[in-house]
């Protein structure tokens, strides 16, 4: 006879922070504070200060009295984060790792660090979103009804 599985709670948080460079280390605060348990809560560090600087860098969000929302969603699978900017003339947009200019990997560092990303939007405003799946450490930790069945 299976043992029901305990429902895991689905978390929800979201914050708007000034386009400034200076509030990038308020989204980083803001995740880590949340997730300081998580594995993988320094790349989810990582990603989110790249996706927050190329914001302020490279969309209107930098502009004065620009903003960006940073959300994160938490459930048993793992951990999405977004930020949404308020647009601009380029899309994101993975550089040739082979080209010699001193900037624009960013977004390699955030293909390497995620399970997946993607991004919705148009030049009035984009989201990008990024997942991180929750590790399991221990056979302990299986969240699956079929790994709960007694024998």
């Amino acid at each position: 006879m299976p043992i029901p599985a305990k429902p895991e709670t689905s978390m929800y948080w979201r914050r708007e922070f000034h386009g400034k460079a200076d509030q990038i280390r308020l989204v980083r605060a803001f995740a880590a504070h949340l997730l300081a348990n998580f594995s993988s809560l320094d790349d989810i560090l990582l990603v989110l200060d790249e996706l927050a600087v190329n914001a302020v860098r490279h969309t209107r969000s930098g502009h004065d009295g620009g903003r960006l929302i940073v959300e994160i969603s938490m459930d048993v699978a793992g951990v999405i984060v977004y930020v949404t900017d308020q647009g601009g003339p380029d899309e994101p947009h993975l550089r040739d790792i082979t080209d010699l200019a001193e900037g624009g990997r960013g977004l390699l560092a955030v293909e390497a660090l995620t399970a997946t990303w993607s991004w919705t939007g148009d030049t009035q405003g984009r989201t990008i979103r990024a997942t991180f799946p929750r590790e399991r450490t221990s056979p302990d930790e299986c969240v699956r009804p079929a790994c709960l069945e007694v024998t």
